[in-house]
Order: structure tokens, then C-alpha cells, then sequence
């Protein structure tokens, strides 16, 4: 079972592991800063923070599984099967695919603070990023070193909830 955690015992740790039984060409991945961050369904980024994390890279661009920013925001995709769900179209929100989650946040949020109020618009949509990878059913867990928060986009919408704890697992909800 896939784990994630931030352990703040003066300066944040951040890490998670990836319990699977097979690999998928995941790697270290820079994105530098200001290298411009194309998505498919939003506008690309310019101007945004430098990212680093474990992720695969598909026709150039990182599905990140997890990362952290020069800020020291970190954000985690862990497994959500049968649970996630991305009910909306683009016409509800800001429109983001489940695999951009990742260098949208943390390409433009320094905290969890900012990131709150950009998720107030987000609508995460059911388009995969290529026919022959689908849709990875995933929940995230956002951090820095003040505060954490779970997201879950399920049939009820995107929900946000406060971490504590700041553990975030596989399944359940």
C-alpha cells in the first residue's frame, strides 16, 4: 500500500513510497523554473516555480506521481480505485486532467493557503492524457510545512479535507 507523509520536526520531509508490483518508466524529473508547462486542457505556464519528483515521461511531458516546488509545497497522487471519479466537464471550472493536478499546483502555489483558493475553482475532467494511457484513479495529498490537506474528486465533486495527521494512503476514502 502506497503511503505518503510530511514530517515537520523543524525543516518539512516529504516522502511517499510507491508499492507496486511493476514499474512504469517512472524517474527523477526536473522542471526547471520558467520552462514553459504545457497542458491540454488549461493555458500553459509561463512563469512558474521549479519542480522536482518521480515521474513518467510521456511525449515530453512529466505525469508526475509525486513532487515538491522551490517554495517547499509538495503534492502526492496516490491510488483511489473505485472512489475517484471525475464527474465534470469543462464547463464547470477551471478544467485540469488528474495527471496535470500536479505541475499546475505546484507551478504556480508557494502554500497550501495559495493552492486553497485555485482548487475553489478546479474541475478535474475525464480525459485521459493519451488513448494508450488512461485515467489513473487517484487522491492527492498537498503540503507544506504548515499545514496538509487531502483532495478526492468523487461522484459528490472535488472534496477538501484537512490533514493533521499529514498520512494520506490508498483506499479508503
Amino acid at each position: 500500500m502506497c503511503t505518503s507523509l510530511t514530517l515537520t520536526t523543524g525543516d518539512p520531509y516529504f516522502g511517499r513510497n510507491l508499492d507496486l508490483e511493476y514499474h512504469f518508466g517512472q524517474q527523477v524529473v526536473i522542471t526547471p523554473r520558467n520552462f514553459p508547462l504545457t497542458f491540454k486542457q488549461m493555458p500553459t505556464l509561463e512563469g512558474h516555480y521549479a519542480i522536482i519528483g518521480m515521474a513518467t515521461v510521456a511525449e515530453g511531458y512529466p505525469l508526475y506521481a509525486e513532487a515538491v516546488n522551490e517554495k517547499g509545497l509538495y503534492l502526492a497522487g496516490l491510488n483511489f480505485p473505485g472512489n475517484a471519479c471525475y464527474p465534470c466537464g469543462p464547463e464547470d471550472g477551471t478544467p485540469a486532467g488528474p495527471y496535470e493536478l500536479i505541475p499546475w499546483i505546484l507551478g504556480q502555489c508557494s502554500s497550501v493557503k495559495e493552492a486553497r483558493s485555485l482548487l475553489e475553482r478546479l474541475c478535474i475532467i475525464d480525459r485521459p492524457f493519451s488513448p494508450s494511457l488512461p485515467l489513473a484513479s487517484l487522491h492527492w495529498m498537498l503540503s507544506d510545512a504548515e499545514e496538509s490537506i487531502v483532495l478526492e474528486a468523487t461522484k459528490a465533486g472535488l472534496q477538501v479535507y484537512d490533514d493533521p495527521v499529514r498520512v494520506l494512503t490508498n483506499n479508503p476514502p
